[in-house]
């Protein structure tokens, strides 16, 4: 089940929804929130490969993309999404790597978060998320995408602001002349 993702770029689309059900346990010694979630196939993919560095999810996944979604190979370059914090393994960048491998697409990491003091996914407000965004994405150096058709990557959807300022750099600060979207999940809230 593919979901068309509306935002500032020319075509969007989430592979799938990433949580087809959740069960609010109630709180846990550490004042959390606890939740039993039942994800898409995807989700479950997207998930194991976040949180659990299964990196033989990354495979799985494009085998998925690749089957379902066609065109992927017209585009002139793949740009990953940057990832807020550094971890083990950095999934969109991985997937960006496949993808490209595979669909014989060049991958340029052109955008980059800088350090903030607030991790963006704990930011509810859509406005101070956006604010905090623009102050903290940029070209990681001066790009000139003119007359390019670029694949915007990132794995999951929730309210599109970070794909929404992304693009905006693209096409205002690189010229691209196309910007698409593709996520692999989106989630049921917009939170």
């Amino acid at each position: 089940m593919s979901i068309e993702l509306e935002g500032n770029w020319d075509n969007g689309l989430a592979y799938d929804i990433h949580t087809l059900d959740s069960t609010y346990l109630g709180v846990d010694e550490n004042g959390r929130d606890r939740w039993e979630n039942t994800r898409s196939e995807m989700g479950t993919l997207v998930y194991g490969l976040k949180y659990n560095h299964k990196k033989g999810n990354i495979a799985k996944i494009i085998d998925l993309i690749t089957a379902k979604i066609k065109g992927l190979d017209t585009f002139d370059l793949i740009i990953p999404i940057p990832p807020t914090k550094h971890r083990f393994l950095q999934p969109v960048e991985e997937l960006a790597k496949e993808l490209g491998r595979r669909k014989r697409v060049r991958v340029i990491n052109a955008l980059e978060k800088m350090p903030s003091d607030t991790e963006i996914k704990n930011v509810n407000n859509p406005e101070e998320r956006k604010k905090t965004l623009r102050e903290t994405m940029r070209l990681t150096e001066k790009h000139d995408f003119s007359g390019k058709k670029i694949l915007l990557l990132d794995d999951l959807f929730r309210s599109g602001i970070t794909l929404e300022v992304a693009t905006n750099i693209l096409y205002n600060d690189a010229k691209a002349e196309r910007v698409c979207v593709l996520t692999m999940t989106k989630t049921r809230s917009n939170r």
